[in-house]
């Protein structure tokens, strides 16, 4: 009996410890790999695997766990939503069987897949709707078969996990939404800038050529407007190409490749541009440090193009158990308010989303004539 709740207490631990990782993971593969680990981990399974049903009969994503890569190339396509698999999508109730081969809605296997007997199917559902549906095989022990205590921690697995996928999916779909965002603001800002001043160069280069067939009166000084106006043309291209520009923390950390990134800035703008910068110059999480950049690069950005600011002065610091980046300019500021009422240019929701995608948060204080300051603060310090 001892051995028996040792063991038991073992995968309540192992229960525990894999629900608190899966609250911290965003991304939905992650998550789905993690429950798919746990669950054969927990279960005694020699193969798991698990899938995300397409709604048009397949599998968006299908992941597995116990079959080597060569046998996985042999087997092929990936399973369709049918026999068993599709029993447990159409009655999203656990299936356990002694046997997977002796059950009528069992379809066969594809010639190169290993050969099954014990099976435990349990749906991943949230809502009502089969999230994912989650396939062990195979005890590994002297058992030859799934018990009822096999069952219960991998249904209350599958309860934990409902919750988990649904944030992941919801902060990839807002990730998502925010990249469609981005991209019809550089639409807006190639239209308003570059497009403008490269539709006034073009008047100011056909006057000129007027003023030069009628004797070149004011021909020096149409010249100079065109000059000035293509220059201005270029600082704005680079400006947007900058935008543009793949993030990339890989080689030189976070605070590295803001460093480089404000440097760039600098030489392109005539603007003061200063970074202080405190703390360790790597995270140890990758996905803190891109979007702690990109949230710093939106903010730059929007100083740039619309403060008319002389000096942004840039503050970075992951020396505490949070990394706190400010980018504050002495620009014209703006109604914030009403700018939020009336419009998205700045890509201020981008930024809000990407800091609670990370369960941070962001803060504008501005007014007009008061400048602006960007605050953003996410955990994740090192």
């Amino acid at each position: 009996m001892g051995s028996t709740e040792s063991s038991e207490a073992v995968a309540l631990r192992r229960l525990l410890d894999v629900t608190l990782a899966l609250a911290a993971e965003r991304r939905t593969e992650p998550v789905l790999r993690a429950i798919l680990d746990a669950a054969r981990d927990l279960a005694g399974a020699r193969y798991a695997a698990v899938g995300v049903p397409d709604g048009a009969g397949g599998y968006s994503l299908f992941l597995t766990a116990g079959v080597d890569a060569a046998t996985w190339d042999a087997i092929g396509a990936v399973p369709r939503t049918h026999g068993l698999l599709g029993a447990l999508l159409d009655c999203p109730r656990t299936i356990r069987l002694d046997d997977i081969r002796s059950d009528p809605r069992f379809r066969g296997w594809p010639a190169a897949h290993p050969d099954m007997r014990a099976f435990l199917g349990v749906p991943i559902v949230a809502g009502g709707e089969v999230l994912a549906e989650l396939f062990l095989a195979d005890k590994t022990g002297p058992q030859p078969t799934f018990t009822d205590s096999d069952q219960q921690l991998i249904e209350t697995l599958s309860a934990h996990a409902a919750l988990a996928v649904v944030n992941a999916q919801r902060t990839e779909r807002a990730r998502e939404l925010s990249v469609a965002e981005e991209r019809a603001r550089l639409a807006r800002e190639l239209h308003d800038s570059v497009t403008q001043t490269l539709f006034s160069l073009t008047l100011a280069a056909e006057s000129a050529a007027a003023m030069a067939e009628a004797g070149g009166a004011g021909l020096a000084e149409q010249l100079g407007r065109v000059r000035e106006l293509a220059r201005t043309g270029l600082t704005e291209m680079r400006s947007m190409v900058e935008t543009l520009r793949p993030v990339d923390v890989g080689t030189d950390g976070l605070a590295g490749t803001l460093r480089k990134r404000v440097e760039l800035l600098r030489r392109v703008h005539d603007v003061r541009l200063s970074l202080r910068a405190r703390g360790p110059a790597r995270l140890q999480d990758r996905t803190v440090e891109r979007e702690v950049l990109l949230v710093a690069s939106e903010a730059l950005a929007n100083a740039l193009q619309h403060a008319e600011a002389s000096a942004i002065e840039v503050t970075l610091d992951t020396g505490g158990e949070a990394v706190r980046l400010v980018v504050a300019d002495d620009g014209r500021g703006f109604d914030l308010p009403g700018t939020l009422r009336q419009s998205r240019r700045l890509g201020l929701t981008s930024m809000r989303e990407r800091a609670e995608a990370l369960g941070g948060t962001v803060h504008v204080d501005t007014a007009p004539g008061t400048g602006t300051r960007v605050t953003l603060e996410v955990p994740g310090a090192c």
